[in-house]
């Protein structure tokens, strides 16, 4: 079912599940929901929710009243809004919680919403540093609650297709993976904006946070905050964990061992702390060697299929699009290479024509919907069971793409030790795994 066919089956089933709810179930069994954050992540996860008859919008919570006056026109219901997250949290009418918003508020946000005994949908990227990705493991485990981090691949049907092919040898023994953001920018990407007064004193307060205590600049704020890196890692951790994510799924790998970076902002001409063109390279046990890249000052493919991921086998190669997948068969011999010598051109000119496809073409279509992940949400929610994409899941996976942030900050190919969660062999890059919150904020 392609995209816009899948859409309005899912709207129209919606309608129906809504309008019948009251009647079959009774109002008070659909799930309510308060959502905090409702800029552009959390505008379409609150569409995404929408799209489903079983919940209702009890509440919004955003800095802006703007935003909340939107959300609560299209949410069909007359959710309660909030200035401060924590009051949300208090409200009994509550019984599921979407945070979205920027990276730097996830771990604090989540950790209460877990001690208020919320169930949380939380954007990714899960964290900003690894010692809160731990931490939000931690409450979530002993809180028990019902837990889904919005790496949203992961309720995709076709892409599980894909995976569960790979993991089954599909393409025979995966030696890379690949994946790219690719987008030029220059050469004035995000612009200039100054420093200067905020609008709002106690909104550029509030929005900052734990994170240091800066002067106020338009492009930190909002949508344009994940070129910075006091409140996101960068595309690195925006699209990358996506990738990241996708990537061990299919490799059935929990954790790199090692990481290294390079790049910088090379061209672009504004005001971002993040690279405009990024290379990081992590190795897993396979061994796989595992590639991401940013190029964010050429718009050229990054591949034969322009795709966002490609996973190269000995028996083919899966690229991995936005809305299907497809597999490229390998050319294989029996023949062993042979030593090239001017005594024997007739082995050098048979050995080429001797290579044939050991698997067949394959490929698969789908949607990559955010409502997939919604749904399992509120399922889980009902059945108590671990969601698609559990709080450990997406630690590991935001871990991964954390850890190369510090690989390209300290200029290190770095060790890594999952269990310990730790480099073994660059202490010094071990300070970056956390950071000192701004006071009065402090990681429950």
């Amino acid at each position: 079912m392609d995209d816009l066919t899948r859409r309005d089956f899912t709207r129209a089933a919606g309608a129906a599940t809504a309008l019948n709810y009251a009647r079959i179930l009774g109002a008070n069994d659909r799930v309510r929901v308060g959502y905090i954050g409702l800029g552009n992540r959390g505008d379409q996860v609150h569409d995404a929710f929408l799209e489903l008859g079983d919940n209702v919008t009890a509440a919004v919570c955003d800095l802006r009243q703007d935003y909340m006056d939107f959300a609560v026109k299209k949410s069909r219901a007359n959710p309660k809004k909030y200035g401060d997250y924590r009051k949300l949290l208090e409200d009994k009418d509550v019984d599921a919680v979407a945070i979205c918003t920027p990276d730097h508020w996830h771990a604090i946000m989540f950790i209460d919403a877990c001690n208020a005994g919320k169930d949380v949908y939380v954007e990714k990227p899960l964290s900003l540093t690894v010692h809160e990705g731990r931490r939000m493991v931690e409450v979530a485990e002993r809180t028990k609650l019902v837990v889904q981090v919005g790496i949203h691949r992961r309720s995709s049907a076709f892409l599980k297709e894909a995976a569960d092919f790979i993991r089954a040898g599909g393409i025979g023994e995966v030696t890379v993976a690949k994946s790219y953001h690719i987008m030029n920018e220059w050469p004035l990407g995000i612009g200039n904006s100054p420093d200067g007064p905020p609008p709002s004193e106690e909104e550029w307060d509030k929005w900052l946070g734990p994170a240091p205590k800066i002067p106020y600049n338009k492009n930190r704020t909002y949508y344009n905050f994940r070129w910075f890196y006091h409140y996101s890692g960068g595309q690195l951790t925006n699209f990358g964990v996506h990738y990241m994510d996708m990537i061990r799924w299919c490799l059935g790998k929990d954790a790199p061992r090692a990481v290294t970076a390079m790049g910088s902002k090379y061209v672009v001409k504004d005001n971002r702390e993040i690279p405009d063109t990024l290379e990081v390279l992590w190795e897993f046990d396979g061994p796989t060697l595992v590639v991401f890249s940013q190029y964010n000052a050429n718009a050229a493919p990054g591949n034969a299929q322009n795709s966002e991921m490609e996973f190269r086998g000995t028996k083919g190669t899966l690229y991995v699009h936005f809305s299907h997948w497809e597999v490229v068969p390998e050319n294989v011999t029996d023949i062993a290479r042979f030593a090239r010598t001017p005594l024997d051109r007739v082995s050098e000119r048979s050995y080429a024509p001797s290579k044939k496809p050991v698997i067949s073409p394959k490929s698969a279509k789908g949607s990559q919907d955010t409502a997939f992940h919604a749904r399992n949400f509120l399922d889980c929610v009902k059945s108590r069971r671990k969601c698609n994409c559990d709080i450990v899941t997406g630690h590991l996976s935001t871990s991964a793409t954390l850890i190369a942030n510090i690989a390209h900050k300290t200029k290190s190919y770095l060790e890594w030790d999952a269990r310990a969660e730790r480099f073994t062999n660059n202490e010094a890059a071990n300070r970056y795994l956390q950071y000192k919150y701004r006071a009065p904020y402090r990681l429950g």
